[in-house]
């Protein structure tokens, strides 16, 4: 479509090193050659109590993750700054720079989110996600808001609440200029790249389950692998295959859009309407400046040059046309 055209879980790791340890104490104690039988039995026995005795606690804490409660707008408001999940490898989306700096379309409209609630654009703390861990960072309350690149799906909209959308997207397939793959049935027998989480994967495993799909959790993975020629192709958003293709000599988009068009937008926590209508409000608010064209014209522009028209991928007041 060249003219239409991503966190704290230390508790969870730690409490996971527990089960580990209480599982290898149990087998250990099971396993080793008893030098005086009362001894084994009763290792085993305390192992196995140690064991019992921490299987509640992770239970207890992935359920205290999985309903954290979302911060609201006025929680957002006292602290002073809003925390945001973005992506550090998806570039011009959301990547970080040669200087350090996180940068992107989505980040351009996050710094705007927080200078319009707290007058500066410094009023915002970055969190690096990735494709599949989005959901979680929402439902564990790590961020108060996702914008890294999240297209609405059905299934998504059940775990989580989207605003109004900024953008429209399809999916796209790059590869080696040499090996072009320009239609889905060149796939077979081949091997796609995707990102674990992502619609791509989704898309591919329910129409073409045919085909062996090469998984990465982070998009920087993923087009590493297909440099190095681990496979035959990559599918992901085609605004990020072109923007790729684009800055990558020797490949190019042979499939510019397959499935359907989609679009792009903020997440919140389900059920944290306030904060919600805020970002709609905003959305609707900041279509009386174009502010989305001015995105694309700081962010996206200098990546694609003249080959994407802006209309064709910017949504201005959450209206599709």
């Amino acid at each position: 479509m060249k003219k239409k055209l991503l966190g704290v879980i230390l508790t969870a790791g730690l409490l996971a090193g527990v089960l580990a340890g209480c599982g290898q104490t149990q087998e250990a104690a099971s396993t080793a050659a008893p030098t005086a039988e009362e001894t084994a039995p009763a290792a085993e026995s305390e192992a196995a109590e140690e064991e019992s005795a921490a299987e509640p606690v992770a239970a207890e804490s992935e359920d205290a993750s999985a309903s954290a409660q979302a911060r609201s707008l006025e929680d957002i408001k006292a602290d002073g700054k809003l925390v945001i999940g973005v992506f550090s490898d998806k570039n011009p989306f959301g990547y970080v720079d040669a200087n350090g700096d996180v940068q992107g379309y989505d980040v351009y409209f996050a710094k705007r989110l927080a200078l319009d609630l707290f007058g500066s654009e410094d009023a915002v703390e970055f969190v690096y996600v990735e494709a599949a861990s989005r959901v979680e960072y929402l439902k564990s309350a790590k961020v108060d808001i996702i914008l890294a690149n999240f297209t609405v799906t059905d299934e998504r909209s059940e775990q989580v609440d989207f605003a109004l959308p900024y953008m429209k997207v399809a999916l796209g397939v790059v590869s080696p200029e040499g090996s072009l793959i320009t239609d889905v049935e060149q796939l077979q027998g081949k091997t796609l790249i995707v990102v674990k989480g992502t619609t791509a994967e989704t898309y591919f495993q329910e129409n073409y389950p045919e085909i062996n799909l090469l998984k990465f959790d982070e998009y920087q993975e993923a087009y590493d692998a297909l440099a190095d020629g681990r496979g035959d192709a990559f599918s992901t958003d085609n605004t990020e295959v072109l923007a790729w293709a684009l800055q990558n000599k020797g490949f190019a988009v042979g499939i510019e859009s397959i499935g359907n068009l989609d679009t792009i937008a903020p997440a919140v926590q389900k059920g944290n309407t306030e904060l919600l209508n805020w970002i709609n409000e905003e959305i609707e608010g900041l279509a009386a400046e174009q502010f989305f064209h001015k995105d694309f014209e700081e962010t996206l522009k200098p990546v694609y040059g003249d080959s994407v028209d802006a209309d064709s991928l910017v949504v201005e007041g959450g209206i599709v046309d």
